[in-house]
């Protein structure tokens, strides 16, 4: 049995999965997630705001202590290497003495000219370095997280994960045949197309069109015959579409969104008022800002390509690093 930390650094978020992998067994310890916006302003400046990197290194701070907690004698490392149990002091031992840790930045860190503060902050915190990887990497663990426990799905696939920064189109079946990553997340085009009036929203479906034009010269999304949604925007969608009382991960996972839900959603939030989205029962505080946007381009991935509904996963790029460490 292996026991892995995956953080996933997003533009919006950065996320915690402790988990122990046996076999093709995930059994999961502690899935956290903090808004934090790393990417604030970032589309417009090129650079990571120091707020913003303040902002995930407290959050990781948490997670440094989540790991501290987890890590027990049966992960034993080297020879010589003292793993405590939990609630044991660990004064002196970084988080990868306790446990393989990896560390994955994408989006708004890509983008950054200062990441070298980012790599240097997460260092000191885990005592390894952040990957900050490409969109290619980024679309092949999320295939990975996303298709691993499939029940009874036609593939091909085609996982579409809406972040912060960046969209990851990725088609396959066992493996990935073909992917591409654009900057189209949520974050970066609210950023872009709010104005003193509101959000744009003719703008935001020009971006995201132009976008698509790019991703059907690599990716050949007609012959997928399941759409695979990804991460906050989408989750929040589904939650909407299940008029859940509040956010529950167990019966939005695998959910099947139909079309018109997800039209009829990304026509409505828009229209909206800050305090009405803070209302919804399954929207986080985080996400409030950005929700129209990600539900407009889940909507025109829908439109363009005639997909009759979306399969939510739960289940994405975090759960894919934490395979990838086992």
């Amino acid at each position: 049995m292996s026991r892995v930390a995956a953080i996933d650094c997003g533009t919006n978020s950065v996320r915690l999965l402790i988990t122990d992998i046996k076999g093709d067994t995930q059994t999961d310890l502690e899935r956290r997630m903090e808004i934090v916006r790393l990417g604030q302003g970032v589309d417009r400046t090129g650079m990571l705001a120091p707020d913003a990197l303040q902002r995930t290194f407290d959050a990781m701070c948490e997670y440094r202590r989540l790991i501290r907690r987890h890590a027990a004698p049966p992960l034993a490392g080297p020879v010589g290497l003292f793993v405590p149990s939990a609630g044991v002091a660990t004064t002196g031992l970084q988080c990868a003495d306790l446990m393989p840790v990896r560390v994955v930045a994408t989006s708004a860190t890509r983008d950054a000219t200062n990441r070298a503060d980012f790599v240097a902050g997460v260092r000191e915190i885990f005592g390894v370095d952040p990957e900050v990887i490409t969109g290619h990497e980024e679309a092949e663990l999320s295939f990975t997280g996303a298709t691993r426990s499939l029940p009874g799905i036609e593939p091909p696939y085609l996982v579409v994960d809406i972040g912060g920064g960046s969209t990851e189109f990725v088609l396959g079946d066992t493996s990935v045949d073909a992917a591409l990553s654009v900057d189209i997340g949520c974050v970066r085009l609210t950023e872009r197309h709010t104005g003193p009036d509101g959000l744009d929203v003719a703008g935001v479906i020009r971006d995201v069109e132009a976008a698509l034009a790019q991703v059907e010269q690599v990716v050949p999304i007609r012959t997928a015959k399941t759409l695979i949604g990804l991460a906050g925007s989408v989750t929040t969608v589904a939650g909407m579409a299940l008029d859940l009382p509040e956010y529950d991960p167990e019966k939005i996972h695998h959910a099947r969104i139909p079309a018109a839900q997800v039209h009829e959603i990304a026509s409505r939030l828009p229209q909206m008022t800050h305090e009405q989205r803070a209302a919804i029962p399954v929207m986080h505080p985080g996400r409030v800002d950005v929700i129209s946007t990600g539900a407009t381009i889940l909507d025109q991935i829908m439109r363009h390509y005639d997909f009759p509904d979306v399969v939510v996963s739960e289940h994405d790029i975090l759960d894919g690093i934490a395979w990838s460490i086992a």
